[in-house]
Order: C-alpha cells, then structure tokens, then sequence
C-alpha cells in the first residue's frame, strides 16, 4: 500500500469526523499525531443527530485540513486505500453499508455496527459476500488500563463489572448509540458466549445482568449523566480495575485502524462485534418486558 493511505470518510453528523482527521492531519502534539493516514474525501448528508449548521462548521473544519467535499459515494470512495463510515445515526448504517460493500475496499464502521442485531446481521453478509474487510468498534474497547486488567486477571473471568454514560439519542435507541461504549468493555472484557440478559430503567440509567455458562456474570451500568468509564473483572482471587482518565481514545482506536489497514487483520472479530449488539437488542427487549430475562 502507499505510505500515506488515503482514506474517505462517509458522514459530518459525529465530532468523530474532525477528531479523527485532527489526529491525522491536524495541529495537534506530536505525540498524539497518527502517522500513516490522510482523509482526503468526505461527504455529508440530513442527519437528525446533527442540524445543517453544524454540519456546516465541520465541513469548514475539514476543508481547513485539506478534506475534499464529495456529493456522492462513487464520486468519495475514488482514488481511496479506505473508507471510514463515520455515521452518528445507527439506522443509516446498513444503507451506507450497502453502497460501499462492493466497491473493494476496506472498511471501518464506527460504532455500533447497527440499529438493531438483524441490520448487523445483514451487514456481515453483504461483507462477507464481497470480500469487503470490515470492523467495528468503540474506542472503550482500547483503554489501555482494560488492556492491562484482562492482562493481569488470567483465563476467563468469573465477573465484570463495567460502568459508563447513557446519553440521549435524537433518534432511535439510547443503548444502542450510546450504550454501545459500556456495552464494548463488557464483551472486551468477558468475551462472547452470553446466555441471557435481564436489565431494568430508572431515573439514573440502565443496569443490566448478563449471564454466561458455568455460572459466570457481567453487570453493565448504563448511566444519565456520569462520563467516566471504567469497571472491575474478577477471577477468583485475581481483581483488576480499569477507567479511561488520562486515556487517548481516539488515538488509540486510530491506531487499530492503522494495524487493520496495514495488516488486513481485523482487531475485533465480527463475530464479537455481532455479540455486542445482540446484548444491546436483548437490554432494550427486557426493558420493554419490564424486566423479563431475554435468551440470547
């Protein structure tokens, strides 16, 4: 591949847009600098998560670091190493997903991977009958003191505890948009093979029970109004602790995507990927049941 890749990004309704391409491009540290990419292209379209003004702002953003505006997505993906759908409204996911899957190129589609588990499902098909590489992911999933926790505790975990911001969704599911980052340390840290899961709504946010064979469990906390994350995972005696303060998310999910390119190795199966939002279906499913346990 080239030395520097050249990469189109779908999608002005997430700050992730200009971040992303500040870290690449922009004036930032130098220690925050990722080397190796350039968002050359862009384009953006109505988005309930974003108004037309705002969308204005980062459109001058980027074009200030050398982003071109595109109107289409053949006219955007030409001439690309990859793309990044970089789209805040998980329903519009599998419609992007569906005009670029077959134009061979590798993929990164930001979290979540879809407005519900039938749309993700979907999305790995059409992916796998491309031939298109593609991953998903939270940047939660990359805090480097989660890395150091699953490290220090050996083997499975027996619990997990993980804990994060709810935030408020202008369309469609708040577990899903924004539950997604608790919802990626979770399954980080136990890895797949849940059962069930019960989960209940309050004032505060989500509190959510997921059960795993051998008598293993996770709880994941949703809440309103609390941006810091972090959690515990146990095994037996071995307790480790992890937060995000003093991270650099996007930096290192940056990097993931870099090794992704690079390597053409995803860093997140798609199949834990799909596990993520099987879990977020299943906490919005028992909630509706008023609290009924949901089999995965």
């Amino acid at each position: 591949m080239a030395s520097e890749l050249k990469i189109g990004i779908i999608g002005l309704d997430t700050s992730h847009t200009v971040a992303f391409t500040k870290l690449l491009q922009g004036d930032v540290p130098a220690e925050q600098k990722v080397e190796g990419m350039r968002v050359v292209n862009a384009m953006r379209f109505p988005s309930p998560f974003q108004a037309e003004e705002g969308q204005d702002e980062r459109q001058a953003q980027l074009e200030a670091m050398g982003v071109t505006m595109k109107a289409t997505v053949p006219e955007l993906a030409e001439g690309m190493d990859a793309l990044f759908l970089e789209i805040n409204d998980p329903a519009l996911h599998l419609e992007f997903f569906e005009q670029v899957a077959g134009l061979g190129l590798p993929i990164f589609l930001d979290k979540p991977l879809a407005a519900n588990l039938p749309e993700g499902k979907r999305i790995v098909e059409l992916a796998e009958a491309n031939g298109t590489s593609i991953w998903s992911a939270s940047s939660l999933r990359f805090i480097r003191k989660l890395a150091a926790a699953k490290a220090e505790v050996v083997g499975p975990p027996k619990f997990c505890n993980v804990f994060g911001a709810l935030g408020k969704a202008s369309a469609g599911s708040d577990v899903v948009w924004y539950g997604v980052h608790v919802t990626e340390m979770l399954v980080a840290s136990m890895g797949v093979g849940a059962v069930s899961v019960t989960a209940r709504e309050d004032d505060n946010g989500v509190v959510a029970i997921v059960n795993y064979p051998e008598e293993r469990r996770a709880v994941a906390e949703y809440n309103r109004g609390c941006y810091t994350y972090g959690g515990r995972i146990q095994a037996g005696s071995a307790v480790a602790y992890f937060d995000n303060r003093g991270d650099v998310l996007y930096y290192n999910l940056l990097l993931k995507i870099k090794e992704f390119l690079d390597t053409g190795v995803a860093p997140v199966p798609l199949a834990e990927t799909l596990e993520v939002q099987a879990i977020m279906d299943a906490v919005e499913s028992s909630m509706a049941a008023g609290g009924a346990t949901i089999q995965l």
